[in-house]
């Protein structure tokens, strides 16, 4: 298995889990200003290539998940934010909007695992995951208002589809800070944990995803997603030529067989 180069993220894999770790701390993980764009979008296009990988975990090293945007960068209109309208639209296509068109076509599995806070962008893109969890250390804040800016990188799309419409909008327009056992009444978060519990508790979770058949397991996950889009017969009929694919993969042979004998 050949790794893809990342410049500000470490990559590892167990097993058919792979775990890409943000590791710019000097600037809390933020999106702009470094390389973690670059290496976020790779790593994506590099997990639907290779047949080897059932999960991809994101997490933060240092304190934070993700500070999102630089502010230093927008109070001097440098970097990313510089330019006039056009330039800055521009950026953020060319830029930041690559993440989460590449997330969203990742076939497999993907699990935040939030061990810090995660601001503006970083929240956004911990809810681009398929599932987060959070450390108690974990804070989350759609603060875009704050800067008298917009979520300009999907957040609006994202959230109300995991929250619904009202509570996204009460915290996109406060801008407040939740923590993580609010984050996860809310439905943001799937569970919380001690900080030295969320790497062992997102290992356990993606092995347990990756213990499925992967063929299948990628199937459904492309389902899962169509499903927000498709009307109820388009959907089926979807359903009814996956299930044959599925009814035709030595992996469904091999997991009836286990069954039969006792297994899982």
């Amino acid at each position: 298995m050949n790794l893809p180069q990342t410049t500000d993220a470490l990559l590892s894999v167990d097993g058919r889990v792979a775990t890409l770790s943000f590791n710019r701390d000097d600037v809390r993980n933020a999106l702009t200003g470094t390389a973690l764009i670059d290496d976020i979008v790779g790593v994506a296009e590099w997990v639907n290539a290779c047949d080897e990988i059932s999960v991809l975990v994101l997490t933060g090293l240092g304190s934070a998940f993700s500070a999102g945007g630089n502010i230093k960068d927008m109070a001097q209109r440098g970097g990313d934010f510089a330019g006039d309208v056009a330039e800055v639209a521009t950026r953020y296509r060319r830029g930041i909007q690559r993440i989460p068109l590449a997330l969203q076509q990742v076939e497999v599995p993907i699990i935040a695992a939030v061990n810090g806070p995660a601001i503006g962008a970083g929240f956004d893109l911990a809810n681009m995951a398929d599932i987060r969890l959070a450390s108690s250390r974990a804070r989350f804040g759609e603060t875009f208002l704050n800067l008298g800016i917009i979520p300009g990188d999907g957040g609006a799309w994202f959230m109300q589809r995991l929250i619904g419409y009202q509570r996204a909008f009460e915290l996109t327009l406060s801008g407040r800070i939740v923590d993580a056992a609010e984050a996860r009444e809310l439905g943001l978060v799937l569970e919380v944990v001690e900080p030295e519990q969320l790497a062992p508790r997102a290992a356990e979770l993606a092995q347990r995803f990756a213990a499925q058949p992967p063929k299948a397991l990628r199937l459904t996950k492309r389902l899962m997603k169509m499903a927000q889009r498709m009307e109820l017969k388009d959907f089926l009929d979807l359903c009814a030529v996956f299930q044959g694919v599925s009814h035709n993969e030595a992996e469904h042979l091999e997991a009836v067989q286990r069954m039969l004998a006792g297994g899982r």
